[in-house]
C-alpha cells in the first residue's frame, strides 16, 4: 500500500529520523515502517509513505494454534471476544500475584439462579463478579463488569474504574478489584468503546470528550442502581484513565465523592514522543488518514513495567491494543492532556495520586503539579520510589501491595467520612 501526500515543497526527513532513533535507542521494536530511509522517499513534492504489517510478538508457553489466534485481526469486537474466549483459560494459568487473589462469595440465592455444580456435581456458591453488555446511546454495545463483597462484609462505597490505552478490564485489573471488593468496596469497570470487548475499531479514539461522554453515561446508569445509589462513588484511573477520570469528574464536578489516580496520563513523558517536525507532519496527516497505524512508540511494557518476568505476562492480555497508536487516537490524547493541564484548578474533589518515580511513559512531575494545583481540600501525593508506570502490575509483589493498601486505606478514610 502507497499512501501519497502533496506538499509545497519536497522534505528530507533524513535527520529526523536519524534523530528519532538515537532517542528510540536504535530499538526496533513497535517502530512504524515509515522511519525506515529505504521505504521513505522524497519525490517531486510528494511524501510517500509504504505501509507494511508488524510481525507479531509470539507468546512463550502457549501451542501454535494460540499463538495463531492471537495474531488475528481484532479490528472488530466480534473478534477481540472470540481472541478472549480462547485465552481466558490460559490468562487464569499466569503466575502473577494478581491472578492469585482470592474471589469472595456471593450470597445463597433461593430460586438457585446464582448456585452452579462444581466437577463432582456439588451446589456452590457462584462467585460474585457479573459481566454484562449494554447498548448505550450511541448504538455501541459496551462491556462492563462488576465485583461485590462477600455477605458478611459491609459494603462502604462504589469504586468505578477507568483504564488505560495498552489495557483493558478483565485482566491484570481482576486481580485489583478483587483486592478492592474484599475490603467492602462495590467495584465496576468497563472497556471504552474500540477497547477490549466493546463495539469500536480496535484502539481508535476519534474524539476524547466522546469517549469521556460514555464512560459518563455508563456510570451515571450504575450510580441510580438501588445496590449503588446511596454509597459513596469514587472514579478510579490508571494512565489514560487517569486522564478518563479527570475529565469524567470535570463534568460532574459535584457528583464524586473522591478521585483516585495510578500514573495519569497529564501530561506524556517527551521520551516517548517524536520530534517536533516530526509530531507536526503526523497531526496533519491525522486529518487525511485518522485511522492509519502510523504513530511511532516504544513497547510500552518495556517502559511500564519494573519487573521483567511480569511484564513476560503483560503480553498475555491479548485483546489490548498493541498496533502503532491511530494517528488520530494520537492527536486526541495530546490534545487532553494540554486540555487537563489547563483545566486543573477546577479539580475540587478529595484526591490521592499515585505515581512510580521512574515512570518514563508518564511523568511524575506533572501529578505534583497536578497535587499543587487542584483545588481539592482533601489531597495526597505519593511517589514509589524506583517505581516504573504499572505499579498496580509490574513492580515486585510487595510494592503492589503496598500501593493497593494505599488506595484502601485512602478510600476507607473518606468512606468513614460520609
Amino acid at each position: 500500500m502507497e499512501i501519497s501526500l502533496r506538499h509545497q515543497n519536497p522534505v528530507n526527513l533524513s535527520n529526523l529520523v536519524g534523530k528519532w532513533e538515537a532517542q528510540m535507542g536504535g530499538s526496533r521494536i513497535n517502530k512504524i515502517p515509515i522511519w525506515k530511509s529505504s521505504r521513505m522517499r522524497a519525490r517531486k513534492g510528494n511524501l510517500v509513505v509504504a505501509a507494511s504489517k508488524k510481525a507479531k510478538k509470539e507468546l512463550e508457553g502457549v501451542s501454535d494454534e494460540l499463538n495463531a489466534i492471537a495474531a488475528q485481526n481484532k479490528d472488530s469486537s466480534a473478534a477481540r471476544r472470540r481472541v478472549r474466549s480462547a485465552f481466558t483459560h490460559t490468562q487464569q494459568q499466569l503466575d502473577h500475584l494478581l491472578f492469585k487473589v482470592p474471589l469472595p462469595l456471593s450470597p445463597p440465592i433461593t430460586d438457585g439462579s446464582f448456585w452452579r455444580p462444581d466437577g463432582r456435581g456439588k451446589q456452590i456458591a457462584h462467585p460474585s463478579s457479573f459481566l454484562s453488555y449494554v447498548v448505550n446511546s450511541r448504538g455501541l454495545e459496551i462491556f462492563s463488569k462488576k465485583w461485590f463483597p462477600s455477605p458478611e462484609v459491609p459494603i462502604k462505597g462504589a469504586l468505578f474504574f477507568c483504564h488505560g490505552y495498552g489495557d483493558t478490564c478483565t485482566f491484570f485489573f481482576e486481580g485489583i478489584a478483587k483486592k478492592i471488593t474484599a475490603s467492602g468496596y462495590g467495584v465496576y469497570a468497563m472497556d471504552y468503546p474500540g477497547f477490549g470487548l466493546s463495539d469500536g475499531l480496535h484502539g481508535y479514539i476519534p474524539s476524547f470528550d466522546e469517549m469521556v461522554d460514555d464512560v459518563v453515561e455508563h456510570y451515571t446508569n450504575i450510580k441510580g442502581r438501588p445496590e449503588a445509589r446511596d454509597l459513596p462513588h469514587f472514579i478510579f484511573g490508571q494512565s489514560m484513565g487517569g486522564a478518563v477520570a479527570l475529565k469524567v469528574h470535570l463534568k460532574q464536578p459535584q457528583d464524586w465523592d473522591g478521585v483516585v489516580l495510578v500514573a495519569p496520563m497529564c501530561k506524556i513523558a517527551e521520551d516517548v514522543l517524536p520530534p517536533a517536525p516530526v509530531l507536526k507532519l503526523l497531526t496533519l496527516m491525522s486529518k487525511v488518514l485518522p485511522q492509519a497505524k502510523l504513530f511511532p512508540q516504544k513497547d510500552l511494557a518495556v517502559l511500564a513495567f519494573r519487573d521483567s518476568m511480569k511484564r513476560k505476562m503483560a503480553y498475555y492480555n491479548v485483546i489490548a491494543y498493541s498496533d502503532q497508536m491511530r494517528l488520530k487516537t494520537a492527536v486526541e490524547l495530546l490534545k487532553t492532556t494540554r486540555d487537563i493541564e489547563s483545566q486543573v484548578e477546577k479539580v475540587c474533589a478529595p484526591l490521592l495520586v499515585l505515581h512510580g518515580a521512574a515512570d518514563k511513559v508518564t511523568d511524575p512531575l506533572v501529578s505534583k503539579f497536578l497535587y499543587e494545583k487542584a483545588n481539592s481540600k482533601d489531597k495526597t501525593l505519593k511517589l514509589y520510589e524506583e517505581g516504573y508506570h504499572s505499579i498496580l502490575e509490574g513492580e515486585p509483589d510487595d510494592r503492589i501491595l503496598e500501593v493497593l493498601d494505599d488506595i484502601i486505606s485512602w478510600l476507607d478514610s473518606q468512606s468513614a467520612l460520609k
